[in-house]
């Protein structure tokens, strides 16, 4: 009980719960210390998962295959005590960091689609998976993930983010053959950064640059002539040319994975946001509460046993325990 109130809102929340629900006169750091320690103890089971994993030992799975298989990641900052931020850089140029990265990644499948063609995610079929750590550690975890929810038995895999270096090392590396996409209000997005930085203050300007370049380039897979216009651009301005620069080589660097009416036409979804969702529910309304810093030894904790309750696991965590 500890440990479902203590994933669920905050310990002292949870304390109160108790005392309410169950009759029991708990202190806060009691809650704190049980559900810490259970979620440890889940965290450390999954890397015994994991090494399985990377050593090719998990038993392979039989049935019906599965029509389409998604990956998606993502990271949100969450707050933690000044001794876990030694030596990074904080977003702001000078500042220290304040937050570390929660990765968090989802997987679901797909089997049907609306009438006008746009995919409808199956109902309960996203799980989740996530913690405070390196891009390589995490894309292990994301794989045992996709393990577990019959990847190997997949018709069709797709796995989409925001086209960052990290996402496609990533995938290279755990998820070779799938059809990659990167997120299109991602994409979006930078093309907006580049309408500002050309257009300051003028928005009428910034609206009618987006027009040609995202609605008559980006949205109907003219990527290579969006790159080349965006090269075309002559600007005096050095922060200016440096921006029209990087943009450039994103798209450039992304454009297959930016063929948006051709995964369309597959009835593929084409954004990350189950992803982006998640890290709102899973991560942020536990983790990123005002007031809230963390270890970050605390925060996997927590994430992974939150994870695992959301998941439909909880019960097999007990049984497994009892087992032993």
């Amino acid at each position: 009980m500890n440990a479902l109130v203590g994933q669920q809102a905050p310990f002292d929340h949870g304390r109160e719960t108790m005392k309410l629900l169950a009759g029991l006169d708990l202190t806060t750091k009691a809650v704190e210390r049980t559900a810490e320690a259970i979620g440890a103890d889940i965290a450390h089971q999954e890397q015994h998962q994991i090494q399985r994993a990377m050593q090719l030992d998990l038993p392979l799975v039989l049935g019906e295959p599965v029509p389409i298989l998604y990956v998606q990641m993502d990271g949100t900052g969450v707050p933690v005590v000044k001794k876990e931020t030694v030596g990074r850089k904080g977003k702001t140029d000078g500042q220290p960091a304040y937050t570390r990265e929660a990765k968090l990644g989802c997987v679901f499948t797909q089997t049907s689609w609306d009438e006008e063609g746009y995919p409808i995610r199956d109902p309960d079929s996203t799980t989740y998976t996530g913690a405070i750590e390196t891009a390589e550690e995490f894309g292990k975890r994301l794989y045992l993930e996709a393990w577990k929810r019959d990847w190997s038995r997949t018709e069709k895999k797709v796995v989409i983010g925001d086209g960052a270096e990290w996402i496609r090392n990533l995938v290279a590396d755990h998820f070779p053959g799938a059809v990659q996409i990167v997120d299109l209000y991602h994409a979006r997005q930078h093309l907006w950064d580049v309408a500002r930085k050309l257009y300051p203050h003028e928005e009428a300007h910034q609206k009618s640059w987006m027009k040609t370049h995202q609605k008559r380039l980006l949205d109907k897979d003219k990527i290579e002539k969006l790159v080349a216009a965006l090269r075309a651009i002559d600007s005096g301005n050095p922060e200016v040319a440096e921006k029209l620069r990087t943009e450039a080589d994103y798209f450039a660097r992304n454009a297959n994975r930016m063929r948006y009416p051709k995964f369309r036409r597959q009835h593929l979804f084409v954004g990350s946001g189950v992803v982006e969702a998640g890290c709102k529910t899973v991560i942020g309304s536990r983790l990123k509460r005002s007031g809230m810093i963390w270890t970050v030894r605390g925060a996997n904790a927590i994430l992974a046993l939150r994870c695992c309750q959301l998941n439909g696991r909880f019960e097999d965590y007990w049984e497994a325990r009892r087992a032993a």
